[in-house]
């Protein structure tokens, strides 16, 4: 799952890069609210993590903006601003969210996973190609009905490689699903969970169209 955090305090930044990566979420950072709005009319992330006190703009004209490019953009406000007053401007214009800081970290993570449960369910709950289940709500991989292992990272990939079968998928889109802009990935990183992933899927499933990225076939 890729995030957009909005947000300019440097040191939160860095604390909440930190706690999300370490969960498996890539992340990508920006601090002003114009970049931000750019960023999503470019390329929509899969969630935005926005602060309403940003140096540029108000974080709710940024929303609104957001809003006009996709309705369905999970967002969750990440503020200062505690009244009820907004709160209800917050959600009236489309947050999914609404947390004040100071916060807990764990909180933040377990509103993350509900609004995450929450799209997954609203697009569809599960994909099934080959005998193979990918369960979004559950976030759980079975194959001929048994439950397989798998790490954050393995699951957005196939879920990546499972959403789009039938297209072939480059590296660099993939690695773009699972890693924020300047992360430092090893050349051979999707290289690396594709072999991993192969070991627990059916023979041929993930296929390598070498030269371009990898598909996974419809039946």
């Amino acid at each position: 799952m890729q995030i957009l955090l909005v947000e300019d305090d440097v040191a939160l930044i860095d604390a909440l890069k930190n706690a999300l990566v370490t969960e498996g979420f890539a992340v990508n950072c920006l601090s002003r609210g114009q970049h931000a709005i750019t960023s999503v009319k470019t390329e929509l992330p899969d969630m935005v993590i926005l602060d309403l006190g940003l140096p540029d703009m108000d974080g709710l004209d940024v929303m609104r903006s957001m809003r006009a490019t996709s309705v369905d953009l999970p967002i969750l406000i990440l503020t200062a601003r505690s009244s009820l007053d907004d709160k209800v401007a917050g959600l009236d214009l489309g947050a999914d969210d609404y947390l004040v800081k100071p916060f807990d970290v764990d909180e933040l993570l377990a509103r993350i996973r509900v609004i995450e449960r929450r799209a997954s369910s609203f697009k569809h709950s599960g994909l099934t190609i080959g005998g193979v289940l990918l369960d979004m709500v559950s976030h759980e991989v079975s194959v001929a009905g048994k439950t397989i292992n798998m790490s954050r990272r393995e699951f957005m990939l196939l879920k990546s490689l499972m959403e789009n079968a039938g297209r072939v998928l480059t590296k660099e889109s993939l690695e773009s699903k699972l890693y924020g802009w300047g992360e430092e990935i090893s050349s051979n990183a999707i290289e690396v969970h594709i072999h991993h992933l192969r070991k627990k899927l059916p023979d041929r499933f993930i296929q390598t169209i070498r030269g371009v990225g990898y598909i996974i076939k419809r039946p």
